[in-house]
């Protein structure tokens, strides 16, 4: 077998992973965009189609691990090139909701309908079912992610066994599952290779609470306004449900807003999961709007915003008809996008979210695992011959975690041949 890291040792996003097996069998583990820095659009040599159909060449397969867009961004390409491409369920149908909402901006439009071409013809995995490429045999396991339905992969392959994490974490409603899955399904396999996420290796320090701490913080808030705003990703499973929980343990007839897009996406989730996923009621403010309006205004809402034209709209429209001192606004995403100074601050999110003298509220948890979470996969997956960090910032050190010296000794960041006590044996190389 040969791991090939062609881009994510020394960057956070646009992760890509591809496995080889002996034979030549070859498939890529996502296959997303860089992410942008600030208001200005990311650049990525893989926009140049020369560049995809490269890196492409006897690959098979792509597999991603969940829908977020630097881990799934180049699918027209990589359909045009006659490579087939698995995801879940539920991701293929946030991602769909997703592509049709773009086409409505013109701007948009042409690359969203490419895409949607394709998402046509992506196969669907199932957790703990097993596929078969060659000689390469891939398990989804699931994990808990910002994004709902993300997996991690058990690959096995030349008598060498790889998990490949993908993004995870074990603070998010369904990460309590986290360590009970490995014990059951990935441990006894004995894995060979760990390839991990490290995107939180630069706030080692870093308490993260969880998607409940973040439910309490949300309820003190709802008792101190009546209306509240909320930005926050539209699919974070999740994040919706700490809100729309807090809303109804604060104040049961206090109203839940979202428009079309949004409730399009919860109504994806609502179809497709059990328990708080499928509890969530709303009222769209773009149907009926007078009708929900007026409940708003007479009851208190929480109303799910977007930095976009038709939201702007409708502040304009809603703020002078509320007390401005029972109104506050909460920013629900990462902090970098509107701190100053920093190469992720964003012009744009800033000036949405003081768009008014509201009171500006901070709620917000990382979709990714903290470093004790981290350090506790590691040391519960205890790989015999490698760890390699992916999905990290440059400048971090996962050898920095709380883990045994020899699992520290272990980690692997450049191109080397690796061999087992029974002669099997895996090349590992960085090309990026």
């Amino acid at each position: 077998m040969k791991i090939t890291i062609h881009r994510g040792t020394n960057q956070i996003g646009g992760c890509i992973t591809e496995i080889q097996s002996a034979k030549g069998d070859k498939i890529l583990i996502d296959f997303g965009h860089n992410l942008p820095e600030g208001d200005k659009p990311a650049q990525d040599k893989y926009d140049e189609d020369e560049n995809v159909l490269k890196l492409l060449e006897g690959v098979s397969d792509v597999y991603y691990t969940h829908y977020h867009g630097d881990h799934i961004s180049f699918e027209s390409d990589i359909y045009r090139a006659g490579v087939t491409q698995h995801i879940g369920a539920l991701s293929l149908k946030m991602v769909k909701t997703l592509k049709q909402h773009m086409q409505h901006a013109d701007s948009l439009k042409e690359r969203a309908t490419k895409s949607l071409e394709a998402l046509e013809h992506f196969r669907i995995y199932k957790s703990k079912h097993t596929e078969t490429v060659g000689d390469i045999r891939i398990t989804p396991y699931f994990v808990s992610h910002s994004a709902i339905d993300a997996h991690m992969f058990l690959i096995e392959c030349d008598g060498i066994t790889v998990l490949h994490t993908g993004d995870f974490r074990d603070h998010g409603y369904m990460g309590t599952g986290l360590e009970k899955n490995l014990i059951a399904n990935i441990v006894p396999k004995q894995i060979d290779v760990l390839v991990t996420e490290g995107t939180m290796l630069s706030r080692i320090a870093e308490k993260v609470p969880t998607e409940r701490d973040l439910q309490q913080k949300t309820i003190d808030i709802f008792n101190k306004y009546k209306n509240v705003f909320v930005l926050c990703s539209s699919m974070d499973a999740d994040r919706i449900v700490t809100f729309y929980q807090a809303t109804r343990k604060q104040k049961p007839n206090r109203w839940f807003v979202t428009d079309s897009y949004q409730g399009e996406q919860i109504q994806n989730i609502r179809n497709n999961l059990t328990g708080i996923y499928s509890d969530i009621c709303y009222g769209n403010i773009l149907q009926k709007h007078d009708e929900v309006l007026a409940k708003m205004l007479e009851n208190g809402f929480t109303m799910l915003v977007r930095n976009t034209e038709t939201f702007k709209n409708l502040l304009k429209e809603i703020v002078p008809q509320i007390d401005m001192r029972q109104t506050a606004f909460i920013y629900s995403q990462f902090e970098g996008y509107i701190t100053k100074g920093l190469p992720t601050f964003k012009q744009s999110t800033y000036d949405f979210v003081h768009s008014y003298d509201w009171a500006v509220e901070r709620v917000h948890t990382s979709g990714h695992a903290s470093c004790k979470t981290l350090a506790e996969v590691c040391n519960l997956v205890n790989p015999s011959l490698a760890i390699i960090p992916i999905h990290k910032e440059w400048d971090t050190d996962f050898a920095s975690l709380p883990i045994s010296s020899e699992l520290k000794k272990k980690i692997v960041t450049k191109s080397m041949a690796l061999e087992k006590e029974n002669g099997d044996f895996i090349n590992f190389e960085v090309k990026e």
